[in-house]
């Protein structure tokens, strides 16, 4: 039994290198937060990296919302389902929005008053 690596026929064409890009966002206690990986035929959004960047940190800084997809800084925010009215008016005193559901209860709430 042959190893392909042994092979001298094979060995005589060169392998072209093929790299994939690896992005990692590590938070500063050491934790991987974030990690993408492109083929090389890809290209980076840098603009969707720092939106990231921006999404973690205000999520780590108020710890009650979340951010959904597309979100941008200064945009509505989602307050997150284990947060009580009473409590949301607490942390929103400017306010927050009740999204009505088809079951009729509603429960996702979003804020701009971050």
């Amino acid at each position: 039994v042959s190893l392909g690596m042994l092979d001298e026929e094979q060995n005589k064409d060169p392998e072209v290198g093929k790299t994939i890009r690896a992005l990692f966002i590590i938070s500063p206690d050491h934790k991987v937060r974030l990690s993408m990986f492109y083929p090389m035929s890809t290209g980076r959004n840098v603009d969707e990296i720092l939106r990231t960047i921006d999404s973690l940190q205000l999520t780590d800084r108020l710890k009650v919302v979340a951010t959904p997809a597309n979100w941008t800084p200064g945009t509505k925010v989602m307050i997150l389902p284990t947060v009580t009215d009473e409590e949301a008016h607490k942390l929103f005193p400017k306010g927050f929005d009740k999204v009505s559901m088809q079951s009729g209860v509603n429960y996702v709430r979003t804020t701009e008053n971050y």
